[in-house]
């Protein structure tokens, strides 16, 4: 009886273990984490310069000159906001998308269960303006084939179907995503690398 209560005990705290972040997203290497001023400091390290009206760092981004938002929940950052500081028209903007979903797809500290390239033959102007439809794809900075190793051998009488979700769920606090902003004509893209631990859960509410 002792030895089975043991056992319990050993495998509640891998699964806790392993529920707990050992890892937030990075921007540039950078954990998203921390206060406001820490971050503006370290990517001002990074080379980019911080603009006081705006409230942002100016510089350039894979190979695009952007402007960089820190965002906050309960004074911890939670969100960079990567945005174009120059429009683009609206074949640009679709070249621009696609090549965004490529250069994640070949990175492999991305993951992402959907294929979200745009094809030829989309009016992003149109369905954006009439439909209101939203352009964006979703990636996680997370390796989920180490990610399923892990627990399993955290948690060696769970499923499958267990290890997937709990999995997925992980990944899914280290998300990157980017969506097409249209304003008269002219089209943006809008980077998010998120922190989900630091993001509000109703807490306050």
């Amino acid at each position: 009886m002792k030895k089975l209560s043991l056992m319990i005990v050993a495998l509640l705290l891998s699964a806790i273990v392993f529920a707990q972040p050992k890892s937030v997203t990075k921007f540039l290497g950078i954990p998203i984490d921390g206060s406001k001023a820490e971050m503006i400091q370290k990517l001002k390290e990074k080379g980019y310069t911080y603009n006081s009206k705006f409230d942002c760092l100016e510089g350039e981004f894979n190979g695009r000159d952007v402007q960089i938002s820190v965002v906050t929940n309960n004074s911890k950052v939670y969100r960079i906001l990567v945005q174009d500081a120059i429009p683009s028209s609206e074949g640009d903007i679709k070249i621009r998308f696609n090549t965004l979903c490529q250069q994640f797809e070949a990175n492999g500290k991305y993951w992402s269960p959907s294929n979200y390239t745009l094809s030829e033959e989309e009016d992003i102007s149109y369905e954006m303006t009439v439909h209101n439809k939203r352009y964006q794809a979703a990636y996680y900075q997370f390796n989920v084939f180490e990610g399923m190793q892990e627990y399993m051998k955290a948690n060696p009488e769970a499923s499958s179907e267990d290890a997937a979700t709990a999995v997925l769920e992980q990944a899914m606090k280290h998300s990157v995503w980017f969506m097409i902003n249209q304003r008269y004509g002219q089209y943006t893209i809008a980077m998010f690398y998120d922190n989900e631990y630091n993001q509000a859960n109703g807490d306050d509410l």
